[in-house]
């Protein structure tokens, strides 16, 4: 018969080879450890029965003292047999016997021995779990975990098996969503929007997360809110705000924005007196918008001395040059810098040392870059509320962390009451 495959028969040897490489690799100590793991944990459902029985195996229930009306703690009841269980854990798959009884119930019944150890169902330690959660939070697929982990499992985990231990991962989703608020000493907020593609009646859609970071009186920050709203606008932005409000989220001090209309209005409508700073760099992207592509970098430079400068009274004056200069060179982009008003240079009425994390929407953006980092093994989510529990897990699991913003020290310090100066 002729062979019509495109590898040689050499090059296939070489990749069953590969595939085969670790099967021979014998441990010793891996395989006597899980032997003892599953004598200890027989050994424990043991012990656990005994006391409820209070008696061994094989021993009589100890009598009542008549003289001192005194009877035997525990409940009676008796053993019948034992139960094979798989149970997999972090030390590998293990099959265990569990022993079965019947106890005696108040109402003359018996009813069937529960262990309170080893859970009715059970097939995987809590430990198990939170590996499996674990290597799907840290950027491999449900597909990939299986392979990531079949050393400490021997294989036993399936696509499946990832997907069941992520749907547990929702009742605490569904609960930090409810969590009341009024504890939280929040006193600034940072909302922006963040576009992930998910899948939508099987085509991939492009869908926006609406995300709060609050930042405590201690300067850290903490993650409020991720929420799929459908888009960005003021009624979906208001949704969020006053979800948060009913929860018991205190008046914040201080807001950073992205700059988008419907979360400006919704921010206008419940907070319209706290002051607002306008995301800089935002800002420079819309500069550019307005500007011809041979100009980007002249523009570029004359914005970031301007915003970046040392000083409020510098800011000023940077500020009137760029205008005077680019209303002769190109208005659109003069009209652009003047469109938001005092609210992008609110950060001047912080401390100079709180300039760096008041300015920028950033600790959005970088949430965001990890996050597209941690699922770039998933082109399209399969649903919009996966993204947005995603997000979230990958902050309460410890895989994405947040530092305090710069100048901590001095958040508790009172806002000056003078913006710069805008004449040109």
């Amino acid at each position: 018969m002729t062979n019509n495959s495109t590898t040689s028969p050499t090059l296939q040897s070489e990749a069953e080879a590969a595939v085969h490489l670790l099967d021979d690799w014998f441990d010793p100590i891996e395989a006597g450890l899980r032997e003892r793991v599953r004598e200890f944990i027989q050994a424990m459902i043991e012990s656990e029965l005994e006391a409820a029985l209070v008696r061994p195996r094989y021993g009589r229930r100890p009598k009542a003292d008549a003289k001192n009306g005194n009877g035997p703690s525990g409940v009676s009841g008796h053993r019948h047999g034992h139960r094979s269980r798989s149970l997999m854990g972090t030390f590998g798959r293990v099959e265990i016997a569990v022993p079965r009884a019947r106890l005696d119930t108040a109402e003359g019944k018996t009813a069937e021995w529960k262990s309170k150890g080893l859970r009715a169902y059970q097939r995987r330690t809590k430990q198990a779990d939170a590996l499996i959660a674990g290597a799907y939070l840290g950027g491999t697929n449900t597909r990939r975990v299986r392979r990531a982990l079949s050393a400490v499992f021997g294989g036993a985990i399936s696509k499946d098996t990832v997907s069941r231990v992520w749907r547990k991962v929702k009742g605490d989703w569904e609960a930090w969503n409810t969590r009341w608020l009024s504890e939280e000493p929040i006193i600034r907020l940072i909302l922006d929007g963040t576009v992930v593609r998910v899948r939508l009646d099987r085509k991939a859609t492009a869908i926006a997360l609406l995300v709060v970071l609050g930042v405590r009186e201690d300067g850290q920050k903490v993650l409020l809110a991720v929420k799929n709203m459908g888009g960005e606008t003021s009624q979906a932005w208001r949704v969020v705000l006053d979800d948060l409000v009913r929860r018991g989220l205190r008046k914040p001090e201080f807001l950073i924005v992205d700059g988008g209309t419907g979360l400006e209005q919704a921010l206008a409508a419940l907070w319209g007196d706290v002051p607002t700073q306008r995301c800089t760099v935002h800002k420079h992207r819309n500069l550019l918008a307005h500007a011809p592509q041979r100009l980007h970098e002249e523009v570029s430079a004359d914005y970031n001395e301007m915003i970046y400068a040392a000083s409020a009274v510098e800011i000023e004056a940077r500020r009137r040059a760029f205008i005077r200069k680019w209303r002769l060179k190109c208005k659109a982009v003069a009209d652009s810098l003047e469109e938001p008003g005092d609210r992008l240079f609110t950060f001047t009425r912080l401390p100079v040392s709180q300039w760096k994390s008041a300015r920028t929407t950033n600790a959005i953006e970088r949430l965001h870059e990890e996050f597209k980092r941690r699922i770039k093994t998933q082109t399209v989510l399969p649903s919009a509320e996966t993204a947005a529990m995603l997000f979230w897990a990958l902050l309460a699991a410890g895989q994405i962390t947040m530092r305090k913003v710069n100048g901590w020290q001095t958040l508790m310090n009172k806002l000056a009451d003078k913006p710069i100066d805008l004449a040109a």
